[in-house]
């Protein structure tokens, strides 16, 4: 069976499920990606002019064909009590509801859990938040918000230098908990025969990311240092510039390692060197050897050193840019990417590759059952699901309460 074949057989655990998002940017919407990717229905509730995601440029340009695959699309002002009462009829009917914004902005709408609750006790609510109940619940967090304030860009960057990580960690990571906490829940709910509120949050999940370097200082008394300095636990783990000014990362984190690193590379030196016997003899040798090991392997190519470390079954990476993964034969040969057609932008109907969910079930990839919508695809579907005349739908439009 091809990559393609597992795909198109791949289970949908959650079929039948329906989620009703009111979500934005890149949290909210993860949730609902995982979700749907796992076979659930899920209806996007956009603003009346569409989620401004959509129109983002620069590093936002990929967040709306990311995280909006396999969902159907329904534009809603919830301003208008028409409009409000049809996001509460949508919500009402809904397996999961999903919500990424301020506390306290969906109630005036009876789009809260409580309101919702009373209507539907089967209910499971999932909240996206900046920060879990407590003082600083009412702050504006951003990913880099809390990124900064969870010690993440200190440990990212240079020392004195904080830095971002170069994906947005947090509000993915948060989209993923509250995936995660909806699935509990539902399994609760099988037991129970009711739902419950579910919360994620940047910040927590932020501190759950530090939770290996607070333990560290709870442990030795000493500051983690930053990545770039930190007291590496290896003697090889490092990013090598070789011949012809390229980089490549290489380690050998044991002494079976060590003793292969020299043998493919010829140090026979090195491997009988008695103080470099064992990976802290190596690490304690660092200031010496580290300068030694750039010297010599700055006479390689990337693509010697690759082809040696493969061969012997040593750590190494190349140093790519994301567009370089379009071409990673491995991501090409296990069907990991897959084609989407976009639905906003200069480039609004192509087609383009996208990364798929990271696990498989049954030995499939889940795949892209329907291209991100375009704004609004879905509306009259979705209004006549509810039970909506041809007639009301048409005064909807017409009052533009939907689109």
């Amino acid at each position: 069976m091809t990559a393609t074949d597992a795909a198109r057989s791949a289970p949908q655990p959650l079929q039948g499920l329906r989620v009703v998002e009111f979500t934005h940017m890149v949290m909210g919407p993860t949730c609902g990606m995982v979700l749907a990717d796992l076979g659930a229905e899920v209806i996007k509730v956009e603003p009346i002019d569409g989620e401004a995601t959509r129109r983002l440029l620069g590093a936002g340009t990929g967040f709306f064909p990311m995280f909006n695959r396999n969902k159907k699309s329904i534009g809603i002002d919830l301003r208008k009590p028409e409009g409000a009462e049809v996001a509460r009829r949508l919500a009402a009917g809904a397996d999961v509801v999903a919500e990424n914004f301020k506390p306290g902005a969906l109630a005036k709408f009876g789009l809260d859990y409580a309101s919702l609750s009373r209507l539907n006790e089967r209910l499971i609510y999932v909240s996206h938040k900046g920060f879990l109940p407590g003082p600083y619940e009412h702050r504006t967090a951003l990913d880099e918000v809390v990124q900064m304030m969870g010690g993440l860009a200190y440990m990212t960057g240079r020392p004195g230098d904080p830095l971002r990580a170069g994906s947005s960690v947090n509000d993915i990571m948060g989209g993923l908990f509250g995936a995660i906490g909806a699935m509990g829940a539902l399994i609760q709910r099988g037991i129970t025969g009711k739902g419950m509120e579910v919360q994620s949050a940047l910040f927590e999940n932020n501190v759950f990311l530090m939770g290996q370097h607070m333990l560290q200082y709870a442990m030795t008394g000493r500051h983690p240092a930053p990545m770039p300095a930190r007291e590496s636990p290896w003697a090889i783990y490092d990013v090598f510039t070789v011949k012809d000014g390229e980089q490549i990362f290489l380690a050998a984190v044991s002494d079976g390692q060590f003793s292969t690193f020299c043998d493919v590379l010829g140090f026979d030196d090195l491997k009988a060197d008695p103080a470099l016997a064992t990976n802290n003899d190596r690490v304690r040798a660092r200031p010496t050897l580290m300068p030694l090991l750039r010297e010599r392997l700055a006479r390689h190519s990337a693509a010697e050193l690759a082809a040696l470390f493969e061969k012997a079954g040593l750590p190494f990476a190349p140093i790519r840019r994301p567009e370089d993964l379009y071409d990673d034969p491995h991501l090409n040969a296990t069907g990991g990417l897959a084609d989407i057609v976009l639905s906003d932008g200069e480039k609004a109907g192509q087609t383009v590759r996208t990364t798929l969910f990271p696990i498989t079930l049954a030995g499939a990839r889940l795949p892209v059952r329907m291209d991100p919508p375009r704004f609004g695809e879905h509306t009259l579907e979705l209004l006549t699901g509810l039970g909506y005349a041809a007639d009301e739908i048409e005064a909807l439009r017409t009052s533009h309460a939907v689109a």
